[in-house]
């Protein structure tokens, strides 16, 4: 079985390698975890599914393989261990029911009743007037009996309905509905935060203040008393120059631009942010509550922060494509050059520039303004989404 489920996945498109399998089997040789489908579900989760897109494949493979969800209709015995109704029902039935069930003839007559029922159901139908298996009433809906669906039964056992209208069913059959967890969902500080990680580059740089454990284990050694190894701290030493797009239809993406700020904050030990209007012109400024009177000149922040910095626009780059092109085309100002200018400007001073848009990807082609910002950037447009921002990261370290 687990072999199966080992091929599922690949089949799947879940990246799975045989290292990571021979893990999982290694940990439940060791038994890390009690023997339940529960625990077995998050040790093989964790131990197989190394990227947040895949989720959403690896539980549909996990229901069909140990669950057996996607082939429910076509079975034709229900197989539920006893024991795990009798448990449930110890903690959620009252005495009178518990009793009604033993007048049944206790939990093994009910499993024999629901695997004999199910066969009945399927050559007979649902329709009927709720007495006899395949009634409604019976095993069908809206009845007494303990199969089926809105029925009255305290030992109930729920078959093909969306929810429950009593809460004491015990088992419920529904096939689960999947909210899909890929690569086009927004981004939340976390997701943002793994995804930065790819631009890294490590040094060990300023104070001896970190304690080298391996060196320290060594000079002990070689010269017989303890010797105490500083070094400089590991750092990340990419540097970062953000400039966020603020106001007018920005003001929908606001949330999502604050959880890149934080994430971005946390992820670069040197990171400068600035801010615009639409588009980038001869200013830009760092506090929007003084925006129109502490300004920044544009060239002043170019001619200060290095061509060693990586350069990322967030924008949705919606506005009207004077704006871009025309001087004075600003909606707030007299600006002398075009903002294409400015745009083209930094593209050649850095060598690694992308623009990220929290506009979804497929209403790109509708906004004119937006490909004039394309091919200015020559193409790096990235959206806000996880895999959008996983591609503008690997085009800032290539």
């Amino acid at each position: 079985m687990f072999l199966n489920f080992f091929s599922e996945l690949r089949q799947a498109k879940v990246p799975v390698t045989l290292k990571e399998y021979l893990m999982l089997i290694e940990a439940l040789d060791r038994d890390v975890i009690d023997k339940s489908v529960d625990d077995f579900y998050y040790l093989s989760r964790a131990a197989l599914v190394k990227d947040e897109r895949n989720l959403d494949k690896f539980d549909r493979v996990f229901s069909h393989v140990f669950k057996g969800l996607e082939k429910l209709q076509d079975a034709s015995v229900v197989d539920v261990p006893a024991e795990w109704l009798k448990a449930l029902s110890d903690r959620f039935l009252t005495d009178e029911e518990k009793a009604q069930i033993e007048a049944m003839g206790g939990f093994d007559k009910l499993m024999e009743m629901l695997a004999e029922r199910m066969r009945q159901q399927k050559e007979e139908g649902e329709d009927g007037d709720g007495k006899e298996p395949g009634k409604r009433g019976g095993q069908g809906k809206d009845g007494s009996s303990p199969f089926g669906a809105n029925g009255f039964h305290p030992e109930g056992i729920r078959i093909g309905q969306d929810k429950g209208r009593h809460g004491k069913a015990v088992k419920v059959w529904d096939k689960r509905e999947y909210k899909n967890l890929d690569d086009t969902v927004e981004l939340g500080t976390r997701n943002i935060k793994v995804a930065l990680r790819r631009l890294r580059k490590f040094a060990r740089t300023g104070a001896p203040d970190e304690l080298d454990i391996d060196g320290s284990i060594k000079e002990t050694a070689n010269k017989g008393y303890l010797d105490l190894v500083l070094r400089p701290e590991r750092r990340n030493t990419i540097k970062v120059l953000l400039f966020f797009d603020i106001g007018g239809s920005m003001d929908g993406h606001i949330k999502l631009c604050e959880e890149l700020f934080s994430a971005a904050k946390t992820e670069f030990k040197t990171m400068e942010f600035f801010y615009f209007h639409n588009c980038l012109y001869e200013s830009v400024w760092k506090d929007n509550r003084r925006r129109n009177v502490e300004k920044i000149d544009t060239w002043d922040v170019l001619h200060k922060y290095g061509r060693d910095y990586k350069v990322i626009f967030v924008g949705d780059a919606t506005m009207s494509p004077y704006e871009i092109t025309y001087p004075g085309g600003s909606v707030e100002h007299w600006n002398e050059e075009a903002g294409a200018i400015w745009v083209d400007r930094v593209t050649k001073i850095y060598d690694s520039v992308v623009w990220l848009n929290p506009t979804g990807e497929r209403h790109w082609d509708y906004t004119p303004s937006i490909g004039v910002v394309r091919q200015l950037m020559n193409d790096r447009m990235y959206p806000l989404t996880i895999e959008g921002l996983d591609k503008a990261m690997r085009e800032l370290v290539r």
